[in-house]
């Protein structure tokens, strides 16, 4: 079972919230979907799950069009929206029976209710009114919902929202467990919980994929900020021998991923290609530098 995004663009008017983002999630893999407000995340989490119509490009799930056939995507996909969507007058469990029974689960509904109530820890809330609830227990409520027909593809925007402490070791032990065997996409602002989740991030800025990275290649390479004095291309910077990783913060700045000390070429470049060189920074790889790296104004 594969996820696959290929090309998505969607504006807003005259804003182009996504520029043609492309990637491909496998199963049993979690990505790390990651940007900072108004980068594109829910919009492209929108679009993948048939919310949202984009103006070009197509998504495949499992080998389903989910732009023209976009009731049967959706049997497959479960999904937890940023701004967890509830009936509060409902009891939990006559809520999650409630959306057992619009998946037509047919017998297997009470089952299945129990079942993703023990899952989420819910079962001594699952006698309450949903607006009773705590809004750490309101998120349980969603995560049960958008994984209570099994889907192959879980779709995750802010999870975790809400959660105390405790309850944010619970939930991220439940999405790596279910992740073993599913396709999941979370979307978070919180740097830990990819590390403590994810097997893979991907970073938007602007509506553009600025990076796409294994997270446990943070580590075994080294990271170098290099900002030129007049522009130069991704590409004409790949000449450059023992580069491996190349990420735009703009046409003059770059973050450069290495397996050693390259500013030495760099500098050489700088100097052969009659560019300038303005900063050339070495820096410690971690996630939450990278992100900011890539992602600030």
């Amino acid at each position: 079972m594969s996820l696959y995004i290929d090309s998505l663009s969607k504006f807003y008017g005259t804003q182009h919230v996504l520029k043609n983002i492309s990637f491909h999630v496998e199963s049993g893999e979690i990505i790390g979907f990651l940007g900072p407000n108004g980068a594109g995340k829910s919009t492209a989490m929108k679009i993948i799950t048939g919310f949202v119509q984009p103006d070009s490009g197509s998504i495949f799930v499992d080998g389903i069009d989910v732009l023209n056939d976009t009731l049967h995507a959706q049997k497959i996909i479960g999904y937890l929206p940023e701004h967890n969507p509830l009936y509060l007058d409902m009891y939990v469990a006559e809520y999650l029976l409630f959306i057992a029974q619009l998946y037509k689960l047919g017998k297997e509904s009470k089952q299945r209710v129990e079942d993703i109530i023990e899952k989420t820890g819910l079962t001594r809330e699952y006698t309450k009114k949903i607006g009773q609830l705590s809004k750490g227990y309101r998120q349980r409520v969603g995560l049960a919902q958008a994984m209570i027909h099994n889907p192959k593809v879980l779709i995750l925007d802010e999870p975790t929202t809400g959660l105390d402490p405790n309850q944010l070791v619970e939930i991220r032990e439940l999405i790596k467990e279910v992740g073993k065997d599913k396709t999941v996409i979370l979307s978070t602002h919180i740097m830990q919980e990819v590390q403590a989740v994810c097997d893979r991030y991907v970073i938007i800025r602007e509506g553009s994929i600025v990076a796409d990275s294994k997270k446990d290649k943070i580590h075994d390479t080294m990271t170098i900020v290099v900002e030129f004095a007049n522009p130069i291309s991704k590409d004409h910077l790949f000449m450059i021998d023992k580069i491996t990783a190349i990420h735009a913060i703009n046409a003059r700045s770059y973050v450069v991923e290495c397996n050693e000390d390259i500013r030495y070429l760099l500098y050489q470049f700088a100097v052969e290609q009659g560019v300038g060189l303005v900063t050339l920074h070495l820096q410690e790889q971690n996630l939450e530098e990278l992100f900011r790296k890539l992602t600030r104004n």
